[in-house]
């Protein structure tokens, strides 16, 4: 069994909600990600931070074959990345 960091686990539920693309800053994160607003305040609607990944965490998930780069023509760095079924049957045991 894979022992994963709180933010290695962070990270691949990221990815389980869609494919990650790289950013600026050596983040990443889904392809049209913006500020949320939740509507659960009584008063006034306050902003949901856009939820991102390292690149440092997202090569630790692909040394353990979590996730996999989805085009193999560009160098891993440059494309999207998507969860394997490895990682969502990982998700699953954690639950």
């Amino acid at each position: 069994m894979i022992e994963l960091t709180p933010t290695q686990i962070r990270g691949l539920k990221l990815a389980k909600d869609g494919d990650v693309h790289p950013q600026g800053g050596k983040r990443w994160t889904h392809l049209n990600a913006q500020v949320t607003y939740a509507k659960q305040d009584r008063f006034k609607e306050r902003p949901q931070k856009i939820k991102f990944l390292t690149t440092a965490t997202l090569n630790e998930l692909r040394d353990h074959s979590l996730v996999k780069a989805l085009d193999t023509d560009v160098p891993p760095e440059e494309s999207a990345h998507g969860i394997t079924m490895a990682g969502k049957m990982l998700l699953l045991k954690i639950k």
